[in-house]
């Protein structure tokens, strides 16, 4: 099958192209640089969708960069990164000749609201108590093909946790103060903290591409959820270091602001329901595996 990927340079990206190619899929990326096997969002507007039966949006601006102020250019770039590319697609998939086979859009558990005590599956209501939740919200109503050529095209979402991994995503952030004996819990700890190897969620869209009965939202989560101190002494542990240096709440508000801050912070228990329905079979479904697999 030819998949188009938006986005598809990123960390995620790269391991769904590895994985799509490894089965005998043909890979287009949508970039903000030309290239070989790549396609510009410019060129999406300009010329339309390119031969396709497929196409995959993975692209937006990363909300936790440390680097960025938490101001109104950057909320402006984390909308725009999300919903404008998501709205290019849409325009382009609704102008193509022949009708895709299947669109998936990956956004984020931050549509469920954060809590100590709720368990949430893909059926749980959300998406309108913060700034996050909404634009959960107009991004995947942003997906949404109309009736007509929705009936022809398969619609897939998929909320993806932390994303974890040897080369990218939050271990990229976090693997040297660990590594330096400087890690530890963040706020209380107790907050629970839905992740996901990277392979699982790439292999996870996968089967959203391959499986034609898989239509809907999943949840690209681990089937079981930790809290972030559970995560703290399995990563401290995988990398034979202590975690003793915990980051306290007014430190994370300080750096990411209030409205980023709650991501990490507070924290939802989310389960994959509808993903094991579809038959998917994880690779990683415990934390100890995964971060074994990722400092080995």
């Amino acid at each position: 099958m030819r998949v188009l990927i938006g986005g598809g340079s990123g960390f995620v990206g790269r391991a769904l192209t590895r994985l799509l190619k490894s089965r005998g899929h043909d890979i287009t990326l949508i970039s903000r640089h030309p290239g070989p096997n790549r396609i510009t969002w410019d060129d999406l507007s300009s010329k339309g969708l390119p031969p396709c039966e497929a196409a995959v949006n993975l692209a937006g601006e990363n909300v936790l960069n440390p680097l960025r102020r938490w101001n109104d250019e950057f909320i402006k770039e984390v909308t725009s990164s999300r919903i404008d590319t998501t709205k290019a697609l849409v325009k382009a998939i609704l102008g193509a000749e022949k009708p895709l086979k299947v669109w998936i859009l990956v956004t984020g558990v931050g549509y469920y609201r954060p809590s100590l005590s709720a368990e949430y599956t893909e059926e749980s209501p959300g998406g309108d108590f913060d700034f996050l939740s909404r634009l959960v919200t107009d991004w995947e109503t942003a997906a949404c093909l109309p009736d007509a050529a929705g009936s022809q095209t398969r619609q897939v979402i998929v909320r993806s946790g932390v994303v974890l991994g040897k080369d990218g995503g939050a271990i990229k952030q976090m693997i040297w103060p660990f590594w330096m004996g400087l890690g530890g819990t963040i706020g209380s700890g107790c907050q629970y903290f839905p992740w996901i190897h990277v392979d699982d969620l790439a292999g996870i869209l996968a089967h959203c591409i391959e499986d034609e009965r898989v239509t809907g939202v999943l949840n690209g989560v681990s089937p079981n959820p930790c809290t972030n101190s559970d995560f703290t002494k399995a990563f401290a542990s995988a990398l034979w270091r202590p975690a003793f240096f915990p980051l306290p709440s007014f430190v994370v508000n300080a750096v990411f602001g209030p409205e980023r801050g709650v991501m990490l912070l507070d924290g939802q228990k989310v389960f994959p329901k509808h993903t094991l329905e579809t038959g998917y079979n994880y690779i990683y479904a415990d934390i100890a595996s995964a971060l074994k697999n990722i400092v080995s």
